[in-house]
């Protein structure tokens, strides 16, 4: 073989090798931007308890806030945390689950995206000998180990108790969150019971009663301005989250009536809190998901260790009498927010005032 071939071969397998190591690089990056849209996978030892989270979805802020407080609160226990977001899909989420027990989790804790479909993933934790907690929405009949949550029927009631304060007679709209989330349920159980005298004394006219699907802000903008262009007098909003709120406001602004209607929301996001300063939003409820996720994180590892867990009572998912720990959410408007949600680090002044 002559030098000239030689040197044509060895360029050729060079040029093969190059392409090669280009390929490999690019299939590692695409693996890790999938390994990043389903979840975090842990970095600790292979010894550490390991916990499996299953979020529904990681669209509002404060989903964002409870999955890191609870890994950083886990991590520093000494466990694991591998995170999964199902997007708001129940295929997705049922998937993720069948993955978080074939890497051998001790518990799972699980965030259900529907409150009757998630109790198939339930059963297979169960079956694997997986404990299970459901965190912040229970999923019925289901049995889970442990429902952690803050009261929902509470939060629906400090809403509908801030509107007839504000505005106890007139017309209201109310936008529920997704109706596959029984927090949603829960909410209306809240609310009705403060709005129903009004409304059998003639006080308060409800115009309609929505629900969200996967408590989306586009929804509440829609059912918002499609009673505006009616014509119709809005005189209050019971919006069950802030991105309901976010929605029906900025319907109203359309036409120039922001600030005007009385509107309520839940989960004192930063936005929501600023709409507060700014008069168009007129109350929130505030759940300080710190505590809910260092109680989750903390109960969690206690499972996983064979501890025994006390909690003050129990609630029923349709079926069983499942144990139950919740804590107490905070009505929050223009009086109190800097003693609550600012004080608390919840979020910073500057964030809320420094605009």
């Amino acid at each position: 073989m002559n030098v000239k071939i030689r040197r044509y071969i060895t360029a050729i397998l060079s040029a093969i090798l190059i392409a090669l190591i280009i390929l490999l690089v690019i299939d590692t990056k695409e693996l890790k931007s999938l390994s990043d849209s389903r979840g975090r996978e842990p970095e600790g030892n292979n010894n550490a308890i390991k916990i499996g989270l299953s979020m529904g979805t990681l669209k509002e802020d404060r989903w964002l806030r409870d999955r890191d407080i609870f890994v950083a609160r886990a991590k520093a226990l000494g466990a694991d945390v591998i995170v999964q977001n199902a997007n708001n899909n129940d295929e997705d989420q049922a998937e993720q689950v069948r993955y978080l027990l074939s890497r051998g989790i001790d518990v799972l804790v699980i965030v259900p995206n529907n409150r009757v479909k998630s109790a198939d993933a339930v059963e297979a934790a169960k079956k694997a000998g997986v404990k299970v907690i459901a965190y912040d929405r229970l999923v019925l009949k289901s049995n889970v180990d442990l429902y952690i949550s803050f009261d929902s029927q509470e939060v629906g009631r400090l809403m509908a108790q801030a509107l007839v304060d504000k505005v106890p007679y007139g017309n209201y709209l109310i936008i529920n969150g997704g109706i596959s989330d029984n927090n949603s349920s829960l909410i209306k159980k809240g609310y009705d019971g403060v709005l129903e005298p009004f409304v059998r004394a003639g006080k308060i006219n409800i115009i309609a009663e929505e629900w969200a699907e996967d408590w989306m802000s586009e929804y509440a903008f829609n059912t918002t301005e499609k009673w505006l262009k009616k014509g119709t007098k809005i005189d209050a909003i019971l919006a069950a989250n802030d991105m309901l709120a976010a929605g029906a406001i900025r319907a109203l602004s359309e036409y120039k009536l922001s600030g005007d209607v009385i509107v309520t929301g839940q989960d004192a996001e930063a936005t929501a809190c600023q709409r507060i300063v700014d008069g168009t939003q007129f109350m929130t409820v505030y759940k300080p998901v710190d505590r809910l996720a260092e109680a989750a994180s903390d109960m969690a590892v206690k499972m996983a260790k064979g501890e025994s867990i006390s909690v003050p009572g129990t609630i029923y998912d349709g079926k069983y009498d499942v144990p139950c720990y919740m804590l107490k959410p905070i009505a929050v408007d223009i009086d109190n927010l800097d003693d609550t949600v600012i004080k608390d680090g919840f979020h910073n002044y500057d964030e809320i005032y420094g605009r």
